[in-house]
């Protein structure tokens, strides 16, 4: 009989007896939710028009159910702390498993200190109190929003998750409330200028908008990053990724084409596209819109804190047991606090990444929505690349390990199963392609790409920005590995349940 490789290395058996529990279903539910529904992603993908939407429709359909089928049934039955870390190492080795979890860990720090600092930032500047651009203030600001987040994700796991499950709460009473006011608003004044063949799918529309919605769309897998905190994996992330999965599609859907019906098209920015057009539809309520506004755009920053808090509470988790089991320098980054039960080594670290990339992008040469845009590329490349990685791992789990017990299991043959995977790696493949090298594929097509228009930066600028980064990431995880291999000599027992190992991870 086939088992599952439960043997991790004797440093990481030892971390997982610090984890606490503390994870019900509500709070898995939230922590994706404020995690994943990004706020900052609807006016990017806004400002390619109408068929936007239709795309977004298409991804949910043909990529979101695929997908969340998948890692339900994934992260039912492979349910340890460290999450994609752990199936890919145990269906392709550690190696890949480092690279992997590299990817998905460095996305956030990136993100958080190179993409949601500076929108947090412009909406104060637009709407409370202005920041100039590269001010004192200004860098302040947004070092000041980036260790907040971290100090979320250093705390322990039973008072760090009420942040993101605050953000998440308000996160959809915020969606909820613009939809229902932009109702009232078309009812006043009407609509934008739209037709129905506006909402017609174009290549140009495809290859523009492909990678942000598989950025929005991604991620609800991440909470096994967090499984060994939770009271139930096995019966709630099924449950769990389904529900979350359905709200994010909604929570995207309906305030896409909320935006695109108030806001002419060539009005749409991608830091401002979501609250411009709050700003518009507000205008119904007459002399307390300022005020409301105001009080609207505070929520908006304290929801872009949460997000990132709960990316940084995932994503630092995966890497902690990733460092723990060898994969990632010598252990040092592999140490859970023995009364937070957090990585606090990893949190600082991410820190640490996310204020560089911060002062980085501030030399970027363009304005703050060009900055924003670029680096939000960057962090959707490192993603999507990740992705290539995960879905195969899960697909190959199934068929490797045939009778491990799966709490879910999709109804369908193994050949179906690999059919789902191959379809959702197509369009992670597709959207890692134009993410790297965006304009590559209109200009193969004879679409006109004008490369500064769509980012306000040089394509030099860009390509140096984005190769750069993916060649420093590949070094550090190379470095990462070779430094950990101490660490791996040493393989304790099974920390989840005792289960002998049948297959050992290759080293």
């Amino acid at each position: 009989m086939s088992q599952h490789p439960e043997r991790f290395t004797e440093l990481a058996a030892e971390q997982q007896t610090l984890l606490h529990k503390s994870l019900r279903r509500f709070d898995i539910i939230f922590l994706l939710i404020a995690a994943i529904v990004g706020l900052e992603t609807l006016g990017q993908v806004s400002t390619y028009g109408a068929e936007a939407f239709t795309w977004a429709l298409v991804l949910a359909v043909v990529f979101l159910i695929p997908y969340g089928l998948i890692f339900a049934e994934t992260g039912a039955a492979f349910s340890e702390e460290g999450g994609a870390y752990t199936w890919v190492r145990d269906a392709f080795g550690r190696p890949t498993a480092a690279l992997a979890s590299l990817l998905t860990w460095i996305t956030q720090p990136v993100w958080v200190g190179g993409s949601m600092a500076f929108l947090a930032a412009e909406t104060v500047s637009v709407y409370l109190s202005p920041l100039e651009h590269g001010s004192f203030a200004d860098y302040l600001f947004k070092i000041v929003f980036v260790w907040l987040t971290v100090l979320a994700a250093v705390v322990s796991l039973r008072r760090g998750k009420w942040l993101p499950t605050s953000g998440a709460v308000l996160k959809v009473g915020l969606l909820v409330f613009f939809v229902g006011t932009t109702v009232a608003y078309a009812v006043q004044h009407g609509v934008a200028d739209i037709s129905a063949g506006d909402f017609s799918p174009t290549l140009l529309g495809l290859f523009g908008s492909v990678p942000v919605l598989l950025f929005a769309f991604l991620g609800f897998e991440s909470s096994n990053s967090a499984a060994g905190e939770m009271k139930n994996p096995a019966r709630d992330i099924p449950v769990s990724i389904a529900r979350s999965c359905a709200t994010a599609a909604l929570c995207y859907l309906v305030p896409i084409l909320a935006i695109l019906l108030v806001v002419p098209k060539g009005d749409i920015t991608g830091i401002g596209g979501l609250l411009d057009a709050v700003a518009t539809v507000f205008t119904v309520y007459g002399d307390a819109a300022p005020v409301m506004l105001k009080i609207t755009a505070v929520c908006f920053v304290y929801i872009l804190m949460s997000q990132g808090a709960a990316w940084m509470i995932i994503s630092d988790r995966m890497q902690a047991m990733a460092a723990a089991d060898g994969s990632f320098f010598g252990g040092f980054f592999g140490r859970f606090h023995p009364k937070l039960g957090t990585p606090v080594r990893v949190n600082l670290l991410s820190g640490v990444v996310a204020t560089a990339f911060l002062l980085v992008a501030m030399q970027v040469t363009g304005s703050g929505s060009a900055v924003f845009g670029v680096v939000l590329s960057i962090s959707i490349s490192t993603f999507l690349l990740s992705y290539l990685l995960v879905i195969p791992a899960a697909v190959r789990l199934r068929t490797k390990y045939p009778d491990l017990p799966r709490p879910f299991r999709v109804p369908l043959s193994d050949g179906s199963f690999r059919a789902l995977g191959g379809l959702a790696f197509a369009w992670i493949l597709l959207g890692s392609w134009v993410a790297v090298f965006p304009g590559t594929l209109e200009r193969l097509f004879g679409l006109d790409y004008r490369f500064e228009d769509t980012w306000g930066v040089s394509q030099l600028t860009f390509e140096a920005f984005t190769l750069g980064t993916l060649a420093f990431l590949l070094v550090l995880g190379v470095v990462g590995y070779v430094r950990g291999a101490r660490v791996r000599r040493s393989v304790g027992t099974g920390a989840s349940t005792g289960v002998p190992a049948a297959h050992q991870p290759r080293d």
